[in-house]
């Protein structure tokens, strides 16, 4: 086994899945950290925690190998001002707490990752912007990426190195956007959103989970790192991705207005699909990482035939 033990904060959802399952025979024991109990599955165990306060769940993170912390309310809801507000202390909270956690720990994990956003960047429709001379944008969520961001940069610990994930959207089997866009292609509406000019960010499941021991086994790499596919592709030819791997010739377009209604029906904000994220993994590409998916269709193709 490569590694002793592993801790995944907040690891009950999809990604979380994908990192247990992706780590299972490479450490010798998992442990998620979860509100809700759950039974153990072979060298995967999961402790409850509140994500707020210190508990026996301490002791699991010590003499760890790698912590990698993936709590946050999930934004795809209306900006309500109470959502608001649970968006940004889901993150800073927990995020704050292991900090202080590892800061007291005589053995702490030796790599601790955040979970971080893509998002953070501007909207980019002529460049793509990268870790070295990217451009911050503004808003709320873009608010929220920065506190998030400069709460864990900022927490003191000497002895575990940290890395900001700055994740793309994640094409999974397991949940998140993809199944939902496939459902669209299903019913007819695979054509373009908006105009279908703004840049998706995409990487596939399994890079993410690849990327996490790429940057374990690269001290040098330390801060914030794209987490991202090189390949970015407009809406309009990421939605033409997955009709043709369902075999699909056509998709009625979905104009903003009539993306403003769907939104407020089922509970979301547009920006979710409108924002052009066109984000370059410059620094995992210096390091030397090679993509197992770098091309949407490649990472598309995988996932329908899974379905």
């Amino acid at each position: 086994m490569k590694f002793d033990k592993i801790i995944l904060a907040g690891g009950a959802g999809s990604l979380g899945t994908t990192l247990a399952r992706y780590y299972s025979d490479k450490a010798r024991e998992i442990i998620i950290l979860s509100r809700k109990p759950k039974a153990a599955q072979g060298n995967i165990r999961t402790v409850v925690w509140d994500a707020k306060t210190a508990g026996d769940w301490v002791k699991e993170l010590d003499n760890s190998d790698l912590l990698i912390n993936l709590c946050g309310k999930n934004v795809n809801c209306r900006y309500t001002e109470k959502n608001k507000a649970e968006i940004l202390s889901s993150r800073l909270v927990p995020t704050r707490l292991l900090g202080d956690v590892i800061g007291k720990l005589q053995n702490p994990p030796a790599l601790w990752l955040n979970a971080a956003s893509a998002t953070i960047y501007r909207h980019a429709e002529d460049r793509p912007q990268d870790e070295e001379t990217g451009d911050i944008g503004y808003g709320f969520s873009i608010d929220v990426c920065k506190q998030w961001e400069h709460t864990f940069l900022e927490q003191q610990t000497p002895q575990t190195r940290k890395v900001a994930l700055r994740i793309g959207i994640v094409l999974s089997q397991n949940g998140g956007a993809f199944p939902a866009l496939c459902n669209l292609v299903k019913f007819g509406l695979g054509g373009k959103q908006g105009n279908g000019n703004q840049y998706v960010t995409w990487i596939h499941e399994q890079d993410v989970a690849a990327v996490t021991e790429w940057i374990y086994d690269h001290p040098e790499l330390t801060g914030a790192i794209n987490v991202t596919s090189p390949n970015a592709l407009k809406n309009t030819e990421f939605m033409h991705v997955i009709c043709k791997a369902y075999g699909i010739s056509f998709g009625l377009p979905s104009p903003k207005w009539l993306l403003e209604i769907g939104a407020a029906i089922i509970g979301t904000e547009t920006e979710l699909v409108l924002k052009s994220r066109w984000v370059y993994p410059k620094r995992l590409l210096d390091s030397g990482y090679q993509f197992q998916y770098p091309e949407a269709a490649h990472a598309v193709n995988d996932l329908v035939s899974i379905y």
